[in-house]
């Protein structure tokens, strides 16, 4: 499949999932479907988990760590009715897709990862993606 299709492929994939998994579970903020559409979920997966990186399910992420379900992600979302001027802190990095989601909506985001080789993947996807509005730290949140 040639890199274009595959794009193609996965942007598919990604409208399908806004529709099924969060509009018809009830997730109604338009900023936060619109931005489940732009961020690439598959690039924040195991290559071995592509095929199933817009399902409606965790995935492993490694060291006995998983990134969250698509719903589960936008629900926690939804809950903190982002505004574009908010500073927001997470914690626990994992791969980093919820901290470009994070990202997409706030101003500033502060995240926190304890276990290192995550810390270093999740800096890698995020300024790989472009990222400047996210401060990732290795550390312990508690």
């Amino acid at each position: 499949m040639s890199s274009q299709s595959q794009d193609d492929s996965f942007t598919l994939r990604r409208t399908k999932m806004v529709e099924e998994q969060l509009e018809s579970r009830g997730i109604r903020d338009r900023a936060i479907l619109e931005v489940f559409k732009k961020v690439p979920r598959h690039l924040f997966v195991k290559d071995q988990y592509l095929e199933m990186a817009y399902e409606d399910s965790p995935l492993p992420i490694g060291l006995d760590q998983t990134i969250s379900q698509p719903f589960i992600v936008a629900y926690m979302t939804e809950q903190l009715k982002i505004q574009n001027t908010d500073t927001i802190l997470e914690i626990g990095t994992g791969s980093g897709y919820q901290t470009a989601i994070l990202a997409e909506l706030g101003g500033r985001v502060h995240t926190l990862e304890i276990i290192r080789d995550l810390a270093r993947q999740a800096e890698t996807n995020l300024k790989d993606r472009g990222y400047k509005n996210i401060c990732a730290k290795r550390g312990d949140g508690y």
